[in-house]
């Protein structure tokens, strides 16, 4: 990987490589309730060449060794996503530095327990993270530096000692290394480029062994399957880069001289939580050309549309109505005339505001993370105007597994094979799910080749129980999900090992299947079904749309003194019940699959709350584990 930088910034270096957006202000808002909310007021983007990036690079990669780093120990990166977080990275690589990956949402227990099971010398941080770091030292022994960015405020922890850390800032690390170059040294292909602790659905969260040839695997096939990748793309950096998805979607945009602008969830539209009004969001600044998004974005960007069409109502919703069908019968191949003149008629009289939303410039949307649904996929297609390739991977192959063809119109499939990697079905006997099905081989996906990760640190037993090794030599990773494979190659992922519970009556319940058909209600934000063995009936905990509920409390006349009352009346229950039923049906869902009751849940859950991962997937095990009451009274 430090080879690859090093000769895309090279052959890019006066093209835009990375960009921040100035910080003008901060306030702070209290709602109703009394809880606070950070509000900012952000400028434009800030713009560095990519010679200007190596440069800095170069800097820090000299920089971190002269400020006492030990080479052949560990660093790791605590911190949100931001330029800084990349050139990190990239300057441990050039020194052949093994850099340990860990969320910035991850609770206190799991950082202690990462830390410490890498033995990591120097943390790199954010400096709001500095006053947690201080408070649980003492069970952080290996630590003996840390690096902390600086905010633009300036209101950070000085440099000096935390602790009895030794502590720079950012900037003083990257002075030191300008003042005084390290020559590089440069990996090997086989070299462990970086420790990724997952925060997987259950128990602590395991380290995965990821080589600089993984990471170069994965970047290179997937710059084979989006068309026409160049310098004048535009990429909008905002999920996790602690996450395997992010990390190799900014990998294929380093290594192609795409201009990477950042920006955060929480600040990404312009209606988005932590934006100040009449402060744009970062896709309609950035206007950019690439994006990923995990499916729980996408739902949100689509039930924000619809709900803005219903809001309109009259002509409007008609014509979008009208529209919107006409362009979902030519992507089903059963319209014709709604391609070519009418489609630029549609697109400039619908579909351009809603392009907006998004900056009104995207051309590719990468989506990976968890199934997308394929009302989903169709509306994203049809209102955003581009093509969303579907990836799929897990941190054990570097994100490298399958991803669809860039103009393969078909939904819920992730695609054919990468050219970095095999795939292969493995029949599972006790779900039922056999490589001689027909129409269609189905079985558990086992994953072979380049990107196929080194295994799980300091953890061979569990290395060995997924990881397996053939007779040719080549390395397999098992994954627990279940696929079948289509006619013309490409995978499709229909169950997952772990969500299979099988019910009173023998009947087999998919818990993410199901799940994947509910959140397509507009009453649904975060749901998880949950199904007692004991028992004939699945049932769930759902986390209503405050706006979609609160409109419908107002039409239907229903009082409350707030929204936490409105989720226990009856009369909600009943309305969200009728609504998970008619999606349902519209999902196909047999009778046995559909909850029989639900439970409304006001406060919505976050990678902070530690109820979902960064990727914003459910814990089963922490939800089941916190609303144990409330699971065992619906079935009561």
């Amino acid at each position: 990987m430090a080879h690859l930088f090093e000769q895309a910034c090279k052959k890019y270096t006066n093209n835009q490589c990375l960009g921040t957006r100035k910080l003008i202000g901060r306030e702070f808002v209290t709602s109703s309730d009394g809880r606070k909310f950070e509000k900012v007021h952000l400028g434009e983007y800030e713009w560095e060449t990519y010679g200007q990036v190596f440069a800095r690079v170069c800097n820090f990669a000299s920089g971190i060794l002269r400020f006492g780093h030990n080479k052949d120990s560990r660093v790791a990166i605590f911190a949100d996503t931001r330029s800084e977080w990349l050139i990190s990275l990239q300057g441990c690589f050039r020194q052949n530095i093994t850099v340990v990956t860990i969320y910035a949402t991850l609770g206190e227990d799991a950082l202690i327990h990462s830390l410490n099971e890498t033995q990591v010398s120097t943390l790199i941080c954010d400096s709001k993270k500095l006053k947690m770091l201080d408070a649980i030292s003492s069970k952080l022994p290996s630590i003996q530096n840390v690096i902390y960015f600086e905010d633009d405020d300036k209101e950070d922890g000085s440099s000096g000692s935390l602790g009895n850390w030794k502590t720079a800032s950012f900037s003083e690390v990257e002075k030191l290394g300008k003042e005084s170059p390290v020559e590089p040294s440069f990996p090997s292909k086989d070299a462990i480029a970086v420790v990724m602790y997952t925060s997987g659905s259950t128990g602590l969260p395991k380290g995965v062994m990821i080589t600089h040839g993984n990471i170069v695997a994965t970047t290179a096939a997937v710059i084979t399957v989006i068309p026409k990748l160049g310098h004048k793309d535009v990429y909008l950096a905002y999920l996790p880069l602690a996450h395997v998805f992010e990390m190799a979607a900014e990998s294929v945009m380093l290594a192609t001289g795409i201009a990477i602008g950042y920006g955060s969830p929480l600040t990404l539209t312009d209606t988005s939580n932590k934006i100040k009004k009449g402060t744009k969001g970062d896709v309609t600044v950035l206007k950019p050309t690439l994006l990923t998004a995990v499916p729980a974005i996408l739902d949100r960007i689509r039930d924000g549309v619809v709900s803005k069409v219903e809001e309109k109502g009259g002509i409007v919703k008609g014509l979008f109505q009208i529209a919107y069908n006409r362009r979902l019968a030519a992507v089903n191949g059963s319209w014709l005339g709604a391609w070519g003149i009418e489609k630029k008629v549609w697109d400039s009289i619908v579909f351009k505001k809603i392009r907006t939303l998004l900056g009104g410039r995207i051309r590719f949307m990468l989506c990976g993370g968890a199934p997308l649904s394929g009302d989903s996929q169709h509306f994203i297609n049809i209102c955003i105007g581009a093509p969303i390739g579907q990836g799929y991977g897990l941190t054990e192959t570097f994100a490298g597994a399958a991803f669809s063809e860039w103009d393969d119109i078909s939904v819920g499939r992730v695609g054919p094979p990468l050219p970095c990697a095999y795939i292969k079905l493995v029949s599972w006997e006790e779900g039922g799910y056999m490589t001689s099905d027909k129409p269609m081989p189905r079985g558990e996906v086992v994953v072979g080749g380049f990107s196929v990760t080194a295994g799980y640190f300091k953890n061979q037993e569990k290395t060995n129980e997924v990881y397996k090794v053939d007779e040719n030599g080549l390395r397999w990773f098992y994954t627990g999900d279940i696929g079948q494979i289509h006619p013309d190659g490409c995978l499709e992922i229909i169950d997952r090992k772990k969500d299979i519970v099988k019910l009173q009556h023998g009947e087999y319940l998919s818990l993410g299947k199901v799940e994947a058909v509910l959140s397509t209600s507009p009453y649904v934000d975060s749901v998880m079904v949950h199904a007692d063995p004991f028992h004939n009936y699945s049932v769930a905990l759902i986390v209503p749309s405050r706006q979609s509920l609160e409109k419908w409390a107002q039409q239907a006349g229903i009082e409350y003194k707030d929204f936490p009352e409105l989720c226990s009346k009856a009369e909600s229950t009943n309305e969200v019940l009728q609504s998970i039923n008619k999606v349902s049906k519209a999902g196909k869902l047999q009778k046995s699959e559909i909850p029989a009751k639900i439970k409304l849940l006001p406060d919505p859950w976050t990678p902070e709350s530690g109820l979902v991962t960064a990727a914003l997937k459910i814990k089963r095990e922490q939800l089941r584990a916190k609303f144990k009451d409330d699971l065992k009274k619906l079935y009561e």
